[in-house]
């Protein structure tokens, strides 16, 4: 791993620096040359942070055990940071990109097009996966990639009926690799593994945190060209990736349901709004080609 690459994974990993801290660390000192040197009235000077949190940073910089935790990790998995030139192109270029991917298995999937995210209700009907199969079962057997965030309900179904079709698939968990949530998807996980390529913004030590599922969203709407929502309720975790997704300029597919279903109501409400309203397979693949 490359110095300034090193640094950034040391930095990202202190409990004390939030993602906004980091982006104005990385503003005052692009090449994180100076961070080890920076005294307690630096850091409280430059960022206008307390004397506490300034010394608990000066206190993890030095901190051994870290270091070594990062070294241990490094050599379990895969870790690239925006610096690398393995970073995938299509995050780097996203509002708020995420400074450090934590990867478990084929990496080489970040680049594989053409793709698609699929997201919707944790608790879909019977109907929707049978809608989810007719849909992506024809462009999963044209090697489409999907991404989804691997928890229950459509996430899962997407993963499952990616893996049942030999295409691949990639998962963006809200926590990291030693704790997989949600836990009856650990066996998931593993095929995953196996099979295609799971990633997390979150160091492998840490827990699930209901702040950490919107976060992800964004990783997962912008890895892929557009995102396809199965069933969704009007205030769902499914509409905050629609939010990213527009904010990032990536189209929108959105599958209508019934009048009477409460988890067809953000979908409807979608398509009012501009969605691509998804009826087959040659909806999503149309868009794809006429991309150019």
């Amino acid at each position: 791993m490359e110095q300034i690459s090193w640094r950034l994974v040391h930095l990202q990993q202190i409990d004390s620096i939030s993602r906004k801290l980091l982006w104005k660390v990385l503003h005052k000192d692009p090449e994180l040359n100076s961070v080890y040197q920076w005294t307690n009235d630096d850091w409280m000077l430059s960022f206008d942070i307390k004397l506490e949190r300034a010394q608990m940073i000066k206190s993890m910089l030095a901190d051994k055990e870290l270091q070594r935790k990062i070294v241990k990790q490094a050599s379990k998995y895969k870790i690239v940071t925006i610096f690398d030139p393995e970073y995938p192109e299509q995050l780097r270029n996203i509002p708020d990109p995420p400074f450090v991917l934590y990867m478990v298995g084929n990496s080489s999937l970040l680049s594989h097009t053409p793709n698609i995210s699929v997201v919707g209700t944790r608790y879909p009907s019977e109907h929707a996966k049978t809608v989810m199969n007719r849909l992506l079962s024809p462009i999963l057997k044209d090697n489409w990639l999907i991404v989804s965030g691997m928890a229950v309900g459509v996430d899962g179904f997407a993963h499952e009926l990616a893996l049942a079709n030999n295409a691949p698939t990639i998962a963006v968990l809200g926590s990291g690799f030693e704790h997989i949530y949600p836990r009856r998807h650990l066996p998931l996980f593993k095929e995953i593994i196996r099979h295609g390529l799971v990633i997390s913004e979150y160091p492998p030590h840490i827990t699930p945190q209901k702040f950490h599922f919107p976060e992800r969203n964004r990783i997962i709407s912008g890895l892929t060209f557009g995102t396809l929502v199965v069933e969704a309720k009007t205030k769902s975790g499914s509409l905050i990736t629609v939010d990213q997704a527009l904010e990032q300029g990536k189209e929108v597919f959105a599958v209508p349901g019934s009048i009477l279903s409460k988890t067809s109501e953000g979908c409807h409400q979608l398509i009012q709004d501009g969605a691509r309203l998804v009826q087959t397979s040659e909806d999503i693949t149309k868009e794809w080609h006429d991309r150019g």
